[in-house]
């Protein structure tokens, strides 16, 4: 049957799917747009279902405030390639995403694919996506932030996002904050923080490396009390160098501004995903076998 391209025209920009997929779609859904849509909806998630598999590891990090800093969104998107990462369609779902999670605060990953979105949920545009894009895209993680004081955040490049939640002070320490978080990869806020075990095992290696060096035991003692301190120093937010004045602490940065550190929450794309290494070349013939 005959298939004007206006409607193939529609069923492109409600789909993203490639003019050629829309046109097969409409003849066998005899030019029902609705029912060519169902059509690929299920082509789109076969699609899905078999790239769920290929790993993911590059994507982009997004943080939504709510008007009145008081809630935030953090969240990672993951896709196969920086191409891609950088692909409108990407973005735009990404951010979505992260306004979606804001907005109806679901309690998982789970819950927020769930949700509405466009004229379905978000996992029906996340399958669409895939189809269109051609590769593996997951909704890895996200986090919400419910401040105890007023919320800062910080994108670095679309791969490092940070929520920081401070009482006290204003915008320019909370986004301070925030970047400083962002470049120094602290672990905690304050030695307190840190778990037991963590600080037990940095003591048993530091008296073991110590013990080395034929010290008798009390300097032994106050030579890994004053490690403990440096290394304490190093991991936690508080007792850090400000990455803008390494002069002065963040510690005593935040008490010159009357201000509370709360919690911070730090994502960076592809923590802890074991990623296969590619050439460039390979990355590009990829790309362009995954559009063909």
């Amino acid at each position: 049957m005959s298939i004007s391209a206006s409607v193939v025209k529609e069923l492109r920009e409600r789909t993203g799917a490639g003019m050629m997929e829309c046109k097969s779609a409409l003849v066998e859904a005899k030019g029902d747009v609705e029912a060519a849509l169902e059509i690929l909806r299920t082509k789109g998630q076969a699609k899905a279902d078999k790239k769920a598999s290929r790993i993911a590891a590059e994507g982009r990090v997004e943080v939504a405030l709510s008007a009145d800093g008081k809630t935030g969104a953090i969240i990672e998107v993951n896709c196969e390639t920086d191409f891609v990462a950088r692909d409108e369609s990407f973005l735009a779902f990404t951010r979505a995403a992260v306004d979606l999670a804001l907005a109806r605060l679901p309690a998982d990953t789970g819950a927020l694919l769930a949700l509405p979105c466009d004229s379905g949920t978000l996992e029906d545009r996340r399958q669409q996506l895939v189809a269109k894009i051609g590769e593996n895209i997951t909704v890895r993680r996200f986090e919400l932030v419910k401040g105890s004081g007023h919320l800062g955040a910080y994108v670095h490049g679309g791969r490092i996002g940070v929520v920081v939640d401070v009482a006290g002070g204003d915008d320019e320490l909370r986004r301070d904050l925030a970047m400083h978080v962002a470049a120094t990869k602290p672990r905690c806020v304050s030695p307190d923080d840190v778990p037991a075990d963590d600080l037990a095992r940095e003591r048993r290696i530091l008296t073991e490396q110590a013990s080395q060096e034929g010290k008798s035991a009390d300097i032994t003692a106050k030579m890994v009390e004053g490690r403990l301190r440096k290394y304490l120093n190093e991991v936690t937010l508080l007792g850090q160098p400000f990455v803008k004045d390494p002069d002065i602490s963040v510690a005593k940065l935040v008490q010159s501004r009357n201000a509370t550190v709360v919690r911070f929450v730090r994502i960076e794309v592809g923590e802890g995903i074991e990623k296969k290494t590619a050439n460039l070349a390979e990355e590009v013939r990829a790309q362009l076998e995954a559009h063909t």
